[in-house]
């Protein structure tokens, strides 16, 4: 018993499990102390990370504090108009295209594709007995209808004197009936006659009636045909120029517009009408009698005109009005179908400022100024954009005209900062 050690003493570091084993026990210290390093580990390191994001507040507060260094430029209020160059195309100031109204067939020509022609010069001649013989018939029947027009005035004569004769014989009859010297009967006969003989005089007006009515019908027919000879021969119906041909001599033509092929296409050149589609945003300002000018790159020759017509309704598919700009063209240089470009001034309806496009900040605010006040300090101001130059716009609301604006500026510039002016 006195070999076995106290049980307070240091060496007693096992306790007794079962039958003669013993099993050691877990000290607290090496992990206390594990734990206290790891806990001044990250107090360290959130202090660290605490400081930079102290210094870098404070250098981006410095920086927005700090002086601006910017270029500038002067806004211009303008109200001059509009400079513009648009597409446009030249066509013929008249066009037609010639249709037979005689069938028959050609029987001379006398002009070509390009042929220079004066309203009235014959274009050719149509060959169509058909049509003659028509002609001729209906003649013929006029002169019938005024024959019989003859012999039905005569035919109302000749009822008037029998009813004359059948009136004398009536009061003769009757006179010497109510004398009892002729009997009743026959006055009764003498009075019928002049009924019937009146009856005759009335049809006999009405054929002459009838005779005239013929003769209007057939002098219609008559004149209808002579119209339609005298189509025989195709005149130019204005000075121009034959662009198309589709005829020779000896084809047979034939008097229907629907189904027939045109004889001739005809253009006059002599004046061009220039036309154009201008945009929405000029539309308002576009006006009968503006002055134009035409740009051929071909003929590196500019040509003036003026406004003469415009549609006045938009198209509502692309948004532009149509308008035309008629061109005199008395030396021919110009040709119907020619791309060319058409500048024009057109008035502005109300003043705009223009602003250079470097100056334009965009952004989820929308497009904004940076005005540079008197004592050297910013003002943003929103815009609203009239119109894109490329190298400038136009704004309506936002800027009076006498302002500088900051060119270029920084995505961090801001109300209130304070700005250099460098050059």
């Amino acid at each position: 018993m006195s070999d076995m050690p106290h049980p307070r003493s240091p060496l007693a570091s096992t306790t007794v499990v079962g039958a003669g084993r013993e099993q050691p026990r877990l000290r607290k210290g090496p992990f206390l102390l594990l734990a206290l390093l790891l806990l001044v580990v990250l107090w360290r390191g959130a202090t660290r990370h605490a400081e930079r994001d102290r210094d870098a507040a404070a250098f981006q507060q410095a920086q927005a504090d700090a002086t601006l260094s910017v270029r500038v430029a002067e806004v211009k209020k303008v109200s001059a108009p509009y400079h513009i160059e648009l597409p446009a195309q030249t066509l013929a100031f008249e066009q037609a295209r010639l249709f037979a109204r005689a069938t028959g067939y050609i029987a001379e020509r006398r002009v070509d594709i390009g042929s220079k022609v004066k309203q009235g010069d014959l274009l050719l001649r149509i060959a169509a007995p058909d049509l003659d013989q028509q002609y001729a018939q209906a003649k013929a029947q006029l002169s019938l209808s005024k024959a019989q027009l003859l012999q039905s005035k005569a035919q109302v004569e000749q009822s008037k004197a029998n009813l004359n004769l059948a009136k004398v014989t009536y009061n003769r009859a009757s006179t010497l009936a109510k004398n009892n010297f002729e009997s009743k009967q026959n006055a009764d006969t003498a009075f019928a006659n002049v009924e019937t003989q009146t009856a005759n005089v009335s049809s006999a007006q009405a054929g002459v009636e009838v005779a005239q009515a013929t003769i209007e019908a057939n002098q219609a027919n008559v004149e209808r045909l002579a119209q339609l000879v005298g189509f025989k021969d195709v005149k130019a119906p204005f000075k121009g120029v034959v662009t198309v041909r589709n005829i020779d001599v000896g084809d047979l033509v034939s008097a229907d517009a629907n189904g027939g092929t045109a004889l001739f296409q005809m253009a006059r050149d002599d004046v061009l009408r220039v036309q154009v589609s201008v945009p929405q945003t000029e539309a308002q300002g576009m006006a009968d009698g503006l002055e134009a000018k035409i740009l051929s790159p071909e003929l590196g020759k500019t040509f003036k005109g003026r406004v003469t017509r415009n549609a006045v309704s938009l198209d509502p598919a692309t948004r532009t009005l149509l308008t035309e700009v008629d061109i005199p063209n008395p030396t021919g240089e110009l040709r119907p179908g020619l791309f060319v470009r058409l500048v024009l001034d057109i008035p502005r309806v109300r003043p705009h400022v223009n602003v250079p496009a470097p100056a334009i900040l965009f952004g989820a605010q929308g497009p904004r100024v940076a005005v540079v006040g008197k004592d050297d300090v910013i003002r943003m101001a929103p815009v609203a954009i009239a119109r894109d130059y490329g190298t400038s716009v136009d704004v309506e609301d936002g800027l009076a005209g006498d302002e500088r604006v900051v060119l270029d500026p920084p995505v961090d510039i801001r109300d209130g900062r304070k700005v250099t002016i460098r050059q």
